[in-house]
């Protein structure tokens, strides 16, 4: 083992001034350096279960320090060797063995520089008792065009092995949910090494895991009453020239707008997909508004592509579109129709689940439209002669009473062509509801005067299974509509066998006057 005092780094003065722009995520970035430990631990399996026992394990720590500024990243690996300090420190100079996650030399000094402008690196190697310290102050180098850098050398006790990078003066340093944001992806990225026990992964001290999502277990769409299926499918696809795509596609129990979707694996390491970033292409998923794009989930393992230098992208050439159509006849087989299941599959849970947004847009909505009939009541048109003035003597309709524990409901007051009217917004959660939208209109029992509808929406129809990622916007505009018809209906009883055409015009102006968005904005 020689003596090293300096590291030539030649030729990456200009290659470091670039690496800054590079268009990395925060979670990528950081995956650089795990990238290297995980392969180091590999390398050196036998000599680190040798030297640590044959429980031995890797541990990479990420470390964010907003009072100092830094990040570091440690692991206990095993080192960078004094025969590869030239190599590890040069940019782009590729590995003598390019076939694991250290492929293109360029990891750790990317990631790096992307992150700060001043960074440092602490090594020992797994059988030598030296430390070694090597300093970047990027800007010096390049302005300077400095192209060695001194090594600073310490003795250690024998059996220490490890490696510490140190980020300085972070340019855009990681706060808020960014840190939640980051210890997911992360965990998504490495959830097979983790999951094959091959790597702890910590952040701030917390240990990261990866919840594989349950798969749903249900009877065929074709058969209700039929046997309950897993709904899991092996996938094993053969693109020629060395490429190929294995792994499963599955169903998920309780559907995901956000964590749905494909992960794409290769060597173990996610390059796309990881946590609310899935892969959803088209041809699979459908657009967002479908089942089949918050149920299906899988993960794919892909053999003979390259990546992104920043590896999170996959280079598929002319493999795409012939991975996806193979993809899809699997998933489309008649042994196991997956993505018909997710399609066809209906759950209560799913509307259920929603009930708590879905309550929170109904009093919203019943606030803003209150407020809007306020601002708007000088504006309510007058009655033309060939309208004649609506009468309290429209149709009753009995509406069973529904279980408190079954409904969410709100109420609105507002002047409709210069009459009071109270409508009651009811939304249904009772299982027995036959039809989506059904009215009551009745006069109010303590005030004569005012007409009251009451408008009762069955959110368990199957019309609304069909709008699985509604928001609570999505939910505003349905109440608003679901109200406009059915105070058309009531205004438009007594003209309606004379004027078909009165539901269609009364709707249109209740809809202007009563729930438009420049109504509600003043």
């Amino acid at each position: 083992m020689g003596l090293i005092s300096s590291v030539n780094i030649r030729p990456g003065v200009n290659v470091l001034s670039v690496l800054p722009h590079l268009n990395y995520k925060a979670w990528f970035a950081l995956a650089e350096f795990v990238d290297n430990a995980i392969q180091s631990s590999i390398d050196h399996r036998r000599e680190l279960r040798a030297t640590s026992g044959k429980d031995y394990k890797l541990r990479v720590d990420v470390d964010f320090n907003p009072t100092e500024g830094t990040i570091t990243v440690t692991d206990n690996a095993a080192g960078i060797a004094s025969a590869d300090y030239q190599r590890a420190f040069r940019p782009a100079e590729i590995p003598p063995d390019a076939s694991g996650l250290s492929e293109f030399g360029m990891g750790m000094k990317s990631a790096a520089c992307w992150f700060a402008p001043n960074w440092s690196v602490r090594s020992t190697a797994l059988g030598e008792r030296t430390e070694r310290t090597v300093f970047f102050n990027i800007d010096k180098i390049v302005h300077d065009s400095i192209e060695e850098l001194n090594v600073v050398s310490t003795d250690v006790a024998a059996g220490t092995h490890g490696t510490e990078i140190r980020l300085e003066r972070i340019r855009k340093f990681p706060r808020g949910r960014t840190i939640p944001k980051i210890k997911e992806h992360l965990a998504s990225i490495y959830r097979v090494f983790i999951r094959e026990g091959l790597l702890e992964l910590y952040v701030d001290g917390e240990r990261l895991d990866h919840e594989d999502p349950a798969i749903l277990v249900a009877p065929s769409y074709r058969d209700a009453d039929g046997p309950p299926i897993e709904w899991r499918k092996e996938i094993a696809i053969d693109l020629g020239d060395g490429k190929s795509a294995t792994g499963f596609v599955a169903i998920r129990e309780i559907a995901s707008t956000r964590l749905a979707g494909l992960a794409l694996f290769r060597r173990k390491r996610l390059i796309m997909g990881s946590a609310d970033e899935a892969y959803r292409p088209e041809d699979i998923f459908g657009r967002p508004n479908t089942y089949p794009y918050q149920r299906i989930f899988g993960e794919i393992h892909l053999k003979g592509f390259f990546v992104s230098h920043t590896k999170d992208g996959v280079k598929w050439e002319e493999s795409e579109e012939a991975f996806l159509r193979k993809l899809r006849q699997e998933l489309s087989g008649e042994a196991l129709p997956l993505i018909q299941q997710a399609r066809e599959h209906r759950t209560r849970s799913g509307a259920k689940a929603a009930r708590k947004e879905a309550a929170e847009a109904l009093q919203a909505t019943a606030a803003s439209l209150s407020e809007a009939t306020l601002q708007a009541d000088h504006e309510d048109p007058p009655q033309s002669a060939d309208q004649p003035p609506l009468s309290n003597d429209a149709s009753q309709h009995d509406l069973p009473e529904i279980a408190s524990g079954d409904r969410e409901e709100a109420e609105v007051r507002l002047r409709f062509r210069n009459e009071p009217w109270v409508v009651r917004l009811e939304l249904s959660y009772a299982e027995d509801d036959a039809d989506w939208l059904i009215i009551r209109n009745r006069p109010s029992i303590t005030d004569p005067e005012p007409r009251e509808i009451l408008v009762r929406i069955a959110m368990l129809h199957p019309f609304m299974s069909q709008f699985p990622t509604l928001d609570s916007e999505g939910f505003s505009a349905v109440l608003k509509v679901a109200a406009a018809l059915a105070l058309a209906e009531v205004a438009a009883t007594e003209l309606a066998d004379r004027h078909p055409s009165a539901v269609r015009r009364f709707t249109n102006e209740i809809l202007k006057t009563q729930m438009s968005r420049r109504m509600i904005n003043g």
